[in-house]
C-alpha cells in the first residue's frame, strides 16, 4: 500500500488488516538533500515517526522498530560510538533522524510503547539510489564521467552490506529488548578516497582523468565508527566480506543499467546540477 506516514488516516488503513510489527524504514534520504530542503526531513523523519508511534500506542501492535543511522552520533574523532552515547547530530538529516529516535524512546518511557531502535552504518549493495557515493561513482564511471570527491577524500565511513544490515534489523526485531538501541556496524572503515580508488580500478578507469576533488559539504562529519558489540551479543554479526561485496556491487550496476538509467534522468539531473555545478 502506498501512503504518507505523516497521514494518520493512511496509517490506520495500512494497519487495519492486522500486523504483528511496524518497521519504520521511511525517511527522507541523503545529507546533501537535507541541506537544500531541511523542512522535508523534519516532516517525514519526525512528524512521520510520531504518527506511526501514535498508531502503535492506539493499537495492540506488539513491536515498533525504528531504523536509524550512525550519523545521529555526529563526528567521532576517535574511538567508537556506543548506544549510550548522547546524539550529537551535525546535519539537518542527522538531526531529524535523532529526533525520531528520541520520540521513540520517549514513547517507551512515557507510554510503554514497545519500541526498539537500530542504528546502521553506511549501507551499500544493489538497488541503492544513485545519489549515494558508491552507486553514483560506479554509474558515472560506467559512462566515462568524472566522480566528485568532497574535500580531501579522507572522511572515514564504516560500510555494511545491505544483506547484513537487513539481517541485523530482522534479528533485532525478533530478539531485541524493548526500549533498547542496537548499533549495526559493518566493521569496514575506509576513507572515501580509498573507496574511490577501488571503484575506479574495478571500472577500469584512470584515476587522474576520472576523479575530481570538489568543495567539501558544509558541516561534513569527518569520521563515523560504530561499536556493534551489543548486537553481536544478541547473536548477529555481519557476514559479507567487504572486498567481495564491493566488487559484486560494481558488477550489479554494470549488468543492470536498465534499472538505474531511467533514475538518472529528469529530477536527478537537476539535483546533480544543483549539487555539483557550483563546485
Amino acid at each position: 500500500m502506498r501512503g504518507d506516514i505523516c497521514d494518520p488516516a493512511a496509517v490506520r488503513e495500512a494497519i487495519g488488516a492486522g500486523v504483528d510489527a511496524i518497521v519504520n524504514f521511511a525517511a527522507e534520504t541523503h545529507v546533501d538533500r537535507s541541506i537544500h530542503d531541511p523542512e522535508a526531513f523534519l516532516r517525514t523523519d519526525i512528524l512521520g515517526t510520531h504518527t506511526l508511534l501514535e498508531a502503535v500506542r492506539a493499537s495492540s501492535i506488539p513491536r515498533f522498530l525504528q531504523v536509524s543511522t550512525d550519523e545521529v552520533y555526529g563526528d567521532v574523532a576517535q574511538g567508537e560510538s556506543e548506544e549510550t552515547d548522547a546524539p550529537r547530530p551535525r546535519s539537518p538529516y542527522a538531526a531529524s533522524k535523532a529526533g525520531g529516535d528520541l520520540q521513540a524512546l520517549a514513547y517507551w518511557s512515557t507510554y510503554g510503547t514497545p519500541v526498539v531502535i537500530t542504528r546502521g552504518s553506511n549501507t551499500y549493495g544493489p538497488y541503492q539510489y544513485p545519489e549515494k557515493l558508491i552507486p553514483l561513482f560506479v554509474t558515472n564511471l560506467i559512462d566515462g564521467e568524472p566522480v566528485p570527491v568532497y574535500g580531501d577524500g579522507m572522511q572515514q565511513r564504516d560500510w555494511i552490506h545491505v544483506d547484513d544490515h537487513a539481517r541485523g534489523i530482522l534479528h533485532v526485531l525478533d530478539h531485541g529488548a524493548l526500549g533498547e538501541v542496537y548499533n549495526l556496524g559493518g566493521g569496514n572503515r575506509h576513507p572515501n578516497i580509498e573507496i574511490t580508488k577501488r571503484l575506479v580500478a574495478a571500472c577500469e578507469r584512470d584515476f587522474e582523468t576520472h576523479v575530481r576533488f570538489v568543495r567539501d559539504r558544509p558541516g561534513h562529519d569527518r569520521r563515523y565508527a560504530l561499536c556493534a558489540n551489543k548486537a553481536r551479543a544478541l547473536g548477529w554479526a555481519p557476514a559479507v566480506d567487504f572486498a567481495t561485496g564491493l566488487i559484486e556491487t560494481v558488477r550489479w550496476y554494470q549488468t543492470n543499467e536498465a534499472w538505474w538509467r531511467p533514475i538518472k534522468s529528469g529530477e536527478f539531473i537537476e539535483y546533480y546540477r544543483r549539487q555539483y555545478a557550483h563546485r
